[in-house]
């Protein structure tokens, strides 16, 4: 069981108090890239949010976004002491009425005076409280994406399967011609010794000697095995819980190191053809499994 490191995972939490949204989204990356956008109040969180992703996500490009709005009460949040506002707009107007001034602005400048007007310092709202609730939401929303990620595996591995599956039907393949590939060699090498031998005299040992090495750089069949053993590998691989990606990288790099073996040692254009179709589905393979947790 694989799971793919593209994800996507949101929760939300909502009461008289507080409105929180939590979203987060993953994309492939050798290790943790993460991002965090968060209120500024929760800045120190952002080791703790870190461990967190850590333990459910392990690894990806990794953006967690988290808004968080606190509802404000319906009261004023300001407080206004009438007496007092009362004894300066009095003052105030007897000053304006004994120079016989009629100005407008006296109910303004009552107001405006010293203490009239408080702010209302409210309950100070527990940010550790606040945290905790952030924390539980944040958790459902990595969980989600986990979830996505292990759904979006299941495709993979679906398709990476079908790769490997084609890869091996083209080494079974392969393992067919390789008689005939051999068959044919043997006659042209044996038409030209012909050619050469009404011509020339020669050393019986020596050639024989020539020919057995001429079929060793030909030989592919401990390639063939090498690839079919890589191959049950991967299959292996595909159905292990653990985290896979890096593995099957480097089980695709030796696959494609027995690939081009074999296509090089061939030397046979009806092998070649199986050759080039392996390769291609090795390609998927490779661009695949970068995105394999």
């Amino acid at each position: 069981m694989i799971k793919s490191m593209t994800g996507f995972g949101n929760a939300g939490f909502e009461d008289e108090r507080m409105v929180i949204q939590v979203e987060v989204r993953t994309l492939n990356s050798k290790f943790l890239d993460l991002s965090i956008r968060s209120p500024r109040q929760f800045n120190d969180k952002e080791l703790e949010i870190r461990t967190l992703v850590q333990s459910v996500l392990d690894r990806g490009k990794v953006s967690v976004s988290i808004d968080f709005q606190s509802k404000g009460s319906a009261e004023m949040p300001v407080s206004i002491n009438e007496e007092l506002f009362n004894l300066f707009y009095q003052k105030y107007k007897g000053l304006a009425d004994s120079v016989k001034d009629d100005s407008q602005d006296i109910f303004k400048l009552a107001l405006q005076s010293p203490s009239v007007i408080t702010q209302v310092t409210g309950e100070q709202r527990d940010d550790q409280a606040d945290w905790e609730e952030i924390k539980k939401v944040l958790t459902i929303a990595l969980n989600k994406c986990d979830s996505f990620r292990k759904d979006e595996g299941n495709s993979l591995e679906e398709k990476l399967q079908g790769n490997i599956s084609t890869i091996a039907s083209g080494l079974r393949n392969i393992q067919t011609e390789e008689g005939n590939r051999k068959d044919r060699i043997k006659q042209k090498i044996r038409n030209h010794f012909n050619e050469w031998l009404d011509e020339n005299s020669f050393d019986a040992n020596r050639f024989e000697q020539e020919l057995i090495y001429y079929f060793e750089k030909l030989d592919i069949t401990e390639e063939i095995v090498r690839l079919d053993t890589h191959l049950k590998y991967f299959d292996k691989c595909l159905k292990e819980e653990s985290s896979q990606g890096k593995k099957l990288g480097f089980i695709s790099q030796e696959i494609g190191r027995e690939i081009n073996t074999i296509g090089s040692k061939a030397n046979d254009a009806g092998m070649q053809k199986h050759v080039i179709l392996m390769k291609d589905e090795l390609e998927k393979v490779k661009e695949q499994s970068l995105n394999v947790l």
